[in-house]
């Protein structure tokens, strides 16, 4: 890969300088706020057993997580 000459990281350095990202800092339109619902904590097994899982069928963790989901209502229905 390419380094950056000195007038090009400039130029990067003053574009992000002049350009920030905003922030609403109102603690509601975040992105981890507004999803906070979908955010679980795991213990470190349950992590391994659904990395392995969806690495092994090409599916997301979440994916995984939604159909044990389903699975578990099919049964109790």
């Amino acid at each position: 890969m390419a380094r950056m000459t000195e007038e090009e990281a400039d130029a990067l350095d003053e574009l992000w300088t002049k350009t920030t990202p905003k922030v609403s800092g109102d603690g509601k339109n975040g992105f981890f706020m507004k999803h906070k619902d979908h955010i679980i904590i795991v213990d470190d097994v349950s992590a391994a057993y659904l990395r392995a899982r969806a690495d092994a069928s090409h599916k997301t963790p979440g994916e995984i997580i939604g159909d044990l989901i389903r699975e578990k209502i099919a049964a109790t229905a």
